[in-house]
């Protein structure tokens, strides 16, 4: 009887094992270009979660999961179709963390992963034309649109007692559409757009814009730009000029380059970028640090986010098969079910092989809306001590 149970032991670990494989997911972010400084923090935070169920080995009969990086440049839509491509094509991933900035997120989506039929979660793409893109149920994020973005920070302004801007936007779909947004629900709000106008980057020299900017006036400038790009080149020509003294700065200028670009330079200056308060993002920040790097960069823990919701997806539905989970995400990241936080995945496995529910609230308090975006909460954040400062959320 005893050499029985042992055979039965020793069959039942062999079939776990061959239904075991090896899952690849892709990283698609701007390791250069504009955003170039916030993909390194974003990458780790992807990386992290899918560590941590590789470690529990929990998922699909003890499968593993690998991260395999690509530069979408952000900005390049023709890279970082290249990217996805050979992300899907030659590495055979199952899914894909990213884009990162919207027009080239639109690109890959469009040109590729919707043809292969791989999801793609972007843990910053916050375009509102993505929010009504034909996808086949194959895009996510876990970062709000900017639709709600623009409002909070009219919002904001108002708050502030600022009742008149000028606004400058890189031109593209990120920054347009953020510009746009916010110029509508400033207005309804009772405040003055001085003029709304676009700036490219890549240029050494912005005074010429500065200086149209400068003649329309404003209390203060609106940069809906890229901190290591154009959006910096503006607020230096700025200051360089006197032209403006208060800057306001959407989450695409919200990160340690902004700090390292000005620091007092713009003290008193703020913005906002998405991110959640409580014990989800406190378990985060601190896995983080253990790990070894900063959780506070922008949009790391969204990526977390975005590969922990994958990878639940996939248990729950019993497929590493984008064609099955795709329609799991949804599932994993809303009620009912029990609530699920940063350093919880081993245990969200165990409720769903048990046949139970899971809630993924996560580190940024995750909870998907129609078209299968996150609702999202924003922290307001101001340079004070040539720092920045996180004064609040909403």
């Amino acid at each position: 009887m005893k050499n029985f149970l042992l055979a039965t032991a020793a069959g039942a670990l062999m079939a776990g094992a061959a239904g075991a494989e090896e899952i690849k997911l892709g990283i698609s972010l701007g390791f250069t270009g504009p955003l170039e400084s916030m993909a390194p923090a974003m990458q780790q935070g992807a990386e992290l979660a899918m560590k941590e169920v590789t470690d529990s080995g929990l998922l699909l009969d003890g499968s593993t999961v690998t991260a395999v990086t690509g530069d979408s440049t952000c900005i390049d839509a023709a890279a970082a179709t290249a990217t996805v491509e050979r992300l899907i094509a030659s590495e055979g991933v199952k899914g894909i963390i990213g884009g990162m900035c919207s027009g080239e997120t639109i690109a890959s989506l469009e040109n590729v992963a919707k043809a292969n039929g791989v999801v793609m979660i972007s843990p910053s793409a916050t375009s509102p034309a993505l929010s009504t893109i034909e996808d086949d149920g194959l895009f996510f994020r876990t970062s709000p649109s900017d639709a709600r973005q623009g409002q909070v920070m009219a919002d904001i302004l108002s708050d502030r007692g600022i009742t008149s801007v000028a606004v400058t936007y890189t031109n593209n779909d990120y920054g347009k559409g953020l510009a746009d947004s916010f110029q509508a629900a400033f207005q309804e709000a009772g405040g003055s757009v001085t003029v709304n106008s676009a700036h490219d980057d890549g240029k050494a020299d912005y005074s010429a814009e500065v200086a149209a900017l400068a003649a329309a006036g404003g209390e203060a400038l609106v940069v809906a730009g890229y901190v290591d790009q154009g959006g910096s080149g503006v607020v230096r020509a700025s200051l360089d000029t006197g032209a403006f003294e208060t800057f306001v700065f959407p989450d695409g200028m919200v990160g340690n380059a902004l700090e390292a670009n000005f620091g007092s330079e713009i003290e008193g200056s703020f913005g906002q970028n998405p991110a959640a308060e409580g014990p989800g993002r406190d378990a985060y920040l601190a896995m983080a640090e253990e790990a070894g790097f900063d959780g506070t960069g922008a949009f790391s823990a969204e990526a977390y986010d975005a590969a922990a919701l994958i990878l639940l997806a996939m248990a729950k539905s019993g497929s590493s098969d984008p064609a099955t989970y795709k329609d799991s995400i949804m599932e994993v990241s809303n009620a009912p079910g029990e609530e699920i936080l940063p350093g919880q995945l081993a245990r969200a496995l165990e409720i769903i092989a048990e046949g139970g529910d899971v809630d993924y609230v996560g580190a940024t308090a995750v909870e998907m809306v129609g078209g299968g975006e996150s609702a999202g909460s924003y922290r307001e954040v101001q340079i004070t001590d040539g720092k920045l400062e996180v004064v609040g959320y909403r």
